[in-house]
C-alpha cells in the first residue's frame, strides 16, 4: 500500500510538471511580448529574417522600421544587423538590413552587418562575440513580439544585458500574429531551456 502511494504521488507529480511547465512558459512568452521594457543600451540588434535579392521581406522590414525608430529616439548609437543567407541567395539578411537602414537615414558608420546565422542561437552567438570585441554589454533586440523571450534568454545566457523592442507593424506584430505563433515560440523556448543550453557555458562572457 505504501509503495502504491509513492508511485501515485510520483505519477501525479510528473503529470503536474507536464501540464504546469508548458503553461508557465506559455505565460512568460505572452507576457514578454505584451510588456516589453525598452531602455537605453550600447547598441541595437536586428535579428534576421528572409530577404529577396536584397529586398527585405515584410517580416524583416518591420524589424528594420522598429530599429530605425528607436535609433532615432537616441536609445542607442549603433545598430548591428545579423543573419546569413539561404542557398542560392546573392546577399545576406544582415547586408540587406544594413542597406535598408542606410537608405532610410541611419549613418553608415552606425551600422554593422554580421552575415552569420540562420537561427536565433547562432545569430546571438555571432553578435555577442562582436559585442565582446567592442567591450559592449547592453543590447536592445528588435524582433517579433513572441520571439522576444527566447531571444533575450539566449543573449542573457551569453552574458549580455538585453531588452527587447518588438515590432509594431508587419505580419508578426501583435495585431497580426496568431495563437499558432505563440504556441510555436513557447515550444522553441522550452526546447532551448531544456536542451539548447547544454552547449552553452552560462556565464558573464562579456565581462571576461
Amino acid at each position: 500500500m505504501f509503495a502504491f502511494r509513492i508511485i501515485r504521488r510520483v505519477i501525479s507529480a510528473i503529470v503536474l510538471i507536464i501540464i504546469v511547465v508548458p503553461l508557465f512558459a506559455f505565460g512568460k512568452t505572452w507576457f514578454a511580448a505584451h510588456n516589453p521594457t525598452v531602455r537605453s543600451a550600447d547598441l541595437i540588434i536586428v535579428l534576421g529574417a528572409a530577404q529577396f535579392d536584397g529586398r527585405p521581406s515584410d517580416v524583416l522590414a518591420a524589424r528594420l522600421i522598429e530599429a530605425e525608430r528607436i535609433y532615432s529616439l537616441g536609445l542607442a548609437k549603433s545598430i548591428i544587423t545579423v543573419g546569413g543567407s539561404a542557398p542560392g541567395d546573392r546577399t545576406t539578411e544582415a547586408e540587406s538590413g544594413k542597406h535598408w537602414l542606410i537608405a532610410h537615414g541611419v549613418k553608415t558608420s552606425a551600422v554593422t552587418a554580421i552575415p552569420k546565422g540562420r537561427d536565433t542561437l547562432v545569430s546571438t552567438q555571432s553578435y555577442v562575440a562582436e559585442m565582446k570585441g567592442r567591450k559592449l554589454h547592453s543590447v536592445i533586440i528588435v524582433t517579433d513580439p513572441y520571439h522576444c523571450l527566447r531571444a533575450m534568454t539566449m543573449a542573457n545566457d551569453l552574458g549580455a544585458t538585453s531588452a527587447c523592442s518588438p515590432v509594431r507593424t508587419g505580419p508578426n506584430s501583435l495585431a497580426q500574429s496568431n495563437i499558432r505563433y505563440l504556441i510555436r515560440e513557447t515550444g522553441a523556448y522550452l526546447a532551448y531551456i531544456t536542451l539548447g543550453r547544454r552547449g552553452i557555458h552560462v556565464s558573464d562572457h562579456l565581462n571576461q
